[in-house]
């Protein structure tokens, strides 16, 4: 099924818009009902998680699409996530609300895949404070002893240049990383590297991918930790955060010009395909 170009710009026009927890808490709450309402109308069975913080309950957002059948397959689930939240200050259409657009166009699709294992779609609230809503939910599922086949988090996935020198590179990254700023990156941990493998494999021939391991958790390369992948990592959890790099590429990166037009629409289009043939080659029957 192709990407419906229409129903991503109406999900941008929706979400976009500072998602705060103390400047705009009215519009965190309405974009988590609205992840609510894309989720049950794609037919997944939702539910939320709470947790407290900053003085407050708060909710992650989890659709479930479980296979049909019974399979002979692991009932181990896989992992699609992104966070909802945004910094003060920023209406927030690459960090994150590209990410969440993907995220529900992906959702939309697995209900004409035949599954061989549950696939979770999770919103979580909270990653700009310190990651508490995937922390919650990772410290819940070591705390039930449950094991999952790995975790995808989309972390700004809508900014792109063709321009010579347009993309920034961090201190100590080990690889070459190309100059232009076209491409997805795509970052595991060891623990990870059967995951990042797979899915820089099957991402591949939709988009410039560019694959990177980072020893341990990623604790000498800082800048490689800076989203919800980390909460699974500390857990022993395997997963991968699929990424345009932020602010290495994007110049509106947690500033009020963080708005819809500075997104590129083809390289979201192409995420969200990449992503689609990614849980078919994860999660598909064989």
């Amino acid at each position: 099924m192709p990407i419906d170009h229409n129903r991503l710009r109406e999900d941008l026009q929706v979400l976009v818009g500072e998602r705060h927890p103390i400047t705009s808490p009215n519009r965190l709450r309405q974009t988590e009902s609205y992840l609510h309402h894309c989720f049950s109308e794609a037919k997944l069975s939702v539910t939320t998680q709470p947790f407290l913080a900053l003085g407050n309950t708060f909710h992650n957002v989890i659709g479930t699409v479980r296979p049909e059948k019974r399979s002979s397959q692991s009932t181990t689930p896989l992992i699609i996530a992104a966070h909802f939240d945004t910094v003060e200050g920023s209406p927030g259409a690459d960090d994150n609300a590209s990410a969440l657009a993907v995220m529900l166009q992906v959702a939309r699709q697995v209900r004409t895949m035949t599954l061989a294992r549950p696939i979770r779609f999770i919103a979580f609230n909270l990653e700009e404070e310190n990651l508490l809503g995937s922390q919650a939910y990772t410290s819940l599922l070591r705390k039930n002893g449950e094991t999952i086949q790995g975790a995808i988090v989309l972390e700004c996935v809508g900014y792109a240049s063709h321009l010579p020198n347009s993309q920034k590179i961090p201190t100590g990254v080990p690889i070459a990383v190309p100059t232009t700023g076209n491409f997805l990156a795509v970052i595991g941990n060891e623990r990870s590297h059967h995951l990042t493998g797979a899915v820089a494999q099957a991402m591949k021939p939709h988009l410039p991918i560019v694959p990177l391991i980072v020893p341990g958790n990623g604790e000498k390369l800082p800048d490689t930790r800076r989203s919800d992948h980390t909460s699974f990592w500390e857990q022993g959890f395997p997963a991968v955060m699929l990424t345009d790099t932020a602010n290495f590429r994007n110049p509106h990166y947690h500033r009020p010009t963080d708005t819809v037009e500075t997104l590129n629409l083809d390289f979201i289009a192409a995420v969200a395909t990449g992503l689609t043939a990614t849980v078919v080659e994860l999660a598909g029957h064989p």
